[in-house]
């Protein structure tokens, strides 16, 4: 087994690796075909075996992992060489074995999320609701709001304040909003529901940042507004989808009511 860089020989195999498994492989498979060709040459690396890819992991900010077993001793001595990662993310399974690998040598973490359900809606499976309220993309205006929302769910579900942690997190936002990336639900002229479009694909658009001001929690304005942006997203995407913490029983419920439903597991260890 020997590591390799990404490149334009071995990129098709990478990305027929990466397609077993669309859910979960989605954010690596956003980068091989959306980031900047430098940036993903740099920052991914396949594991070969007899000329077979047999895993493919991107080591930026973060160590998005999809592996078969036998591949993951030369990923870790990979990583040992790099370092300096504030995550590791991947199919629960994979990051448990790759984690045994490099714990011994590995800064401890300050915080695991051990299981995250990874979800998937297709049109088939989706559940409507009454247009109770109106969807759109967020607005340059709004984008302070967005990004206060989206600290707060950084916060919530990671224990961090990204807002500390990179004075560029309002700006990012804000790049995002110009980019139609977040989506808004509005209860009359009140925002009452945020979320964005994170990685895509051809099989998948995944959501993130969900979040419903705790305020008017409990009335069904989140269950409206993901409904209506879901049912937008379909239009152009065969599915979408998202992963949450197993904990998280209220939003979990959520997706449930809109017609996702479970396909996979994710780990995180946070550093």
């Amino acid at each position: 087994m020997r590591t390799e860089p990404l490149s334009s020989a071995n990129e098709r195999a990478a990305l027929q690796y990466l397609t077993r498994s669309p859910y979960l492989n989605v954010f690596i498979t956003h980068v091989v075909l959306h980031d900047p060709p430098s940036r993903a040459r740099k920052d991914l690396v396949i594991a070969v075996d007899e000329n077979a890819v047999r895993g493919v992991a991107y080591c930026g900010r973060q160590l998005a992992i999809a592996a078969d077993p036998p591949a993951l001793p030369s990923f870790a001595e990979y990583a040992r060489r790099r370092r300096g990662e504030r995550m590791i993310v991947g199919p629960r399974e994979t990051v448990r074995a790759f984690w045994a690998l490099v714990a011994g040598w590995h800064p401890r973490p300050r915080l695991v999320r051990d299981r995250q359900l990874v979800m998937m809606l297709d049109r088939a499976h989706f559940r409507a609701c009454e247009p109770s309220v109106t969807v759109r993309h967020a607005r340059a205006e709004e984008a302070a709001a967005v990004a206060d929302g989206s600290a707060q769910m950084v916060r919530q579900e990671l224990d961090y304040d990204p807002r500390r942690a990179s004075p560029e997190f309002p700006a990012a936002v804000r790049r995002m909003v110009d980019r139609q990336l977040w989506w808004v639900g509005l209860d009359g002229d009140a925002i009452c529901f945020f979320c964005n479009i994170g990685p895509w694909c051809e099989k998948t658009v995944q959501l993130q940042g969900i979040w419903t001001p705790p305020s008017l929690r409990g009335r069904g304005l989140a269950t409206a507004s993901l409904a209506a942006i879901c049912d937008r997203l379909l239009e152009v995407s065969p599915t979408v989808s998202l992963y949450v913490n197993d904990f998280n029983e209220r939003a979990v419920a959520l997706y449930r009511r809109v017609g996702f439903e479970h396909v996979g597991d994710f780990q995180t260890i946070l550093f």
